[in-house]
């Protein structure tokens, strides 16, 4: 889709994505030559390599041309096709032969990618003495990293009859159920004012409205109808849990989180470090709820509350004074970041405004040797403003990590969401001494939500998760009221006595998709605290953006502790952590006092 050459301010038909960077059509028949030539290459390389004598576990010089070929594997020219299609599905959710494409699409691509299955696990079976030669090798260094991960690896990794077996049986253990749910909740709608509305909207439109009474309301109406959708998303739910209790098993994972952690190249003990440490200091959560109830005229806050603004923020955010803003803030830190905006903007790369059909949400997809594509649904608000420099702080990240290569370009999520929230965090107090006394205690404490939500109930989250998979484990099913009432338990946690939640408020889990991908939430508490610490060291020191822009550039050339650790960042230790709740502690007091002006 070609994105409209005549842009005119604020139109909302303009700024959509320029699939042509891709392709040219859904019919270009570049698509299909694009994924032969891929499916072709991979064939190629497991008839030279997939062989009885399996040469390049004892010639290096047959391992380096292996690995080179590998590597030329992981730049996936078909790649490109499947993202043409993926894009195509999210700018209109009614496009069904985009949705068709997509699935024959990941079809093929996983039977092709299916017959290297058999690299990874070899290079695993290999000697503790071999493996010493291989990386003391130079000739080897570039893939120094990769071998040693693999080896690290090594003993979650099974044979290659059983890798293929575990990718296959993900559709129908995994893929298939939740693709159900999503396809039940998508039917299910909500009256309010006399209309039917998406549940989906039905929560968006909660923290949106002015009452405590209304959002009562309404949440209720919400989650009612969400538990009608409970006797499935219960069995789904126990069902692709206990998939995943099978694959730790074979795997030899010692906790339901292992697996997730060292997929995203974390320390385990750094992880749990964090988690600690933030409910270690859960009363910050606390206090900060305690002066918003105090800020909205309540005594108790209910569920619907947590999200809910105390006013707003008059000025309006159009798209293209967000651009502007965001070009000269972040052009002030290095040109490049103004570069590669105006590029992105020029190019059609961002697809701006809400529409009938198109997902929703926001995100950035960025991939070796492919252009960067961020969606929005720009509202002209604050949030619509933080949230375009929350997701070009993932599209920086992905254009610096590029130099790195197709196989170190793919960095970290614990790494990505440091520099989504980074940016976002400088992005907003770019806008922040500008606004007006009254408008500041608006602003701030959305900002506090935010951190508060992204820290505190992500870690809650995955408190919640762990205790669902302990009890699955255990008890080997759990009933959709137990979901619902462990749910309960840890969202209580971090919200604190000012809270009064309902039985029904539980049943947020039938919707709940961060559950869905295990124990991915812990990155966001990972990832804001991070840039917390990389914020306060370059406020002290402006020569410590550079080591930002070395991070930035890193891609995932090694662990996320590792990377941090070269820019001067050690987090092993609890007090990092802490002195970034610390931070949020000291903005909530700012907070108290810029309210008494008020009184």
């Amino acid at each position: 889709m070609n994105k409209t050459k005549s842009i005119k301010k604020g139109d909302k038909t303009s700024y959509q994505w320029n699939l042509s960077l891709l392709y040219s059509s859904p019919t270009d028949p570049q698509i299909e030559k694009d994924v032969v030539a891929f499916e072709g290459m991979i064939d190629g390389f497991s008839k030279k390599y997939d062989t009885k004598d399996k040469e390049f576990l004892k010639d290096n010089v047959v391992l380096l041309s292996a690995l080179k070929e590998y590597e030329e594997i992981n730049a996936n020219p078909a790649l490109k096709a499947l993202l043409y299609s993926f894009y195509s599905k999210d700018m209109n959710a009614n496009n069904t032969e985009a949705v068709a494409r997509l699935a024959l699409l990941e079809n093929r691509l996983t039977l092709a990618l299916n017959k290297t299955t058999f690299f990874i696990v070899e290079l695993s079976k290999i000697s503790s003495k071999r493996q010493t030669e291989i990386l003391l090798d130079t000739r080897l260094g570039h893939f120094k990293v990769l071998l040693q991960r693999v080896f690290d690896d090594a003993k979650h990794i099974l044979t290659t009859s059983e890798e293929k077996i575990l990718g296959l049986k993900s559709l129908p253990g995994y893929s298939m159920w939740v693709s159900a749910n999503e396809k039940i909740l998508n039917t299910k709608t909500v009256t309010w004012k006399g209309k039917e509305i998406s549940v989906q909207t039905a929560l968006q439109t909660i923290q949106t409205l002015p009452t405590q009474s209304e959002r009562a309301k309404l949440a209720k109406a919400t989650y009612l109808t969400l538990r009608t959708s409970a006797p499935f998303a219960e069995a789904e739910i126990n069902a692709i849990y206990t998939d995943k209790k099978i694959n730790d098993e074979l795997r030899g994972y010692s906790t339901p989180y292992e697996a997730t952690v060292l997929e995203y190249r974390n320390d385990p003990k750094v992880v749990d470090t964090l988690r600690k440490t933030v409910m270690d200091n859960v009363k910050v959560a606390h206090d900060f709820y305690k002066l918003k109830a105090r800020l909205l005229g309540q005594k108790k806050l209910f569920f619907s509350d947590n999200r809910t603004s105390i006013g707003k923020v008059k000025a309006v955010y159009t798209f293209e004074d967000t651009i502007e803003k965001l070009k000269l803030t972040f052009g002030a830190l290095n040109p490049k970041f103004k570069t590669i905006l105006e590029t992105f903007v020029k190019n059609g790369q961002l697809d701006v405004y809400p529409r009938v059909g198109k997902a929703g949400g926001a995100y950035c997809s960025s991939s070796y040797g492919n252009p960067t594509y961020i969606l929005l649904n720009h509202t002209n608000d604050l949030r619509s403003f933080s949230t375009c420099a929350h997701e070009l702080g993932h599209g920086f990240h992905g254009e610096f990590s590029e130099d790195q290569g197709p196989i170190y370009s793919n960095y970290s999520t614990a790494m990505a969401e440091t520099a989504s929230t980074l940016f976002e965090a400088i992005a907003f107090q770019s806008i922040y001494d500008s606004l007006s006394d009254k408008e500041k205690v608006v602003a701030l404490h959305d900002r506090l939500s935010e951190d508060i939500y992204g820290i505190f109930r992500q870690i809650a989250c995955f408190n919640f998760e762990l205790e669902l998979h302990t009890a699955i484990r255990t008890k080997g099913y759990v009933s959709k009221e137990e979901i619902a009432n462990i749910h309960n338990k840890n969202i209580s946690a971090y919200l604190g006595p000012v809270f009064d939640l309902k039985e029904d408020d539980g049943y947020m889990f039938v919707m709940w998709t961060h559950i869905r991908h295990f124990f991915y939430v812990y990155t966001y508490a990972y990832g804001s605290l991070v840039s917390k610490g990389m914020l306060r060291r370059y406020k002290n020191d402006p020569a410590f953006w550079k080591k930002i822009e070395q991070f930035l550039s890193a891609g995932g050339k090694d662990s996320p502790e590792n990377i941090l650790k070269e820019i001067g960042i050690d987090v092993s230790s609890p007090e990092f952590f802490k002195e970034g709740l610390m931070e949020i502690a000291d903005d909530i007091k700012k907070l108290e006092q810029l309210t008494k002006k008020f009184k």
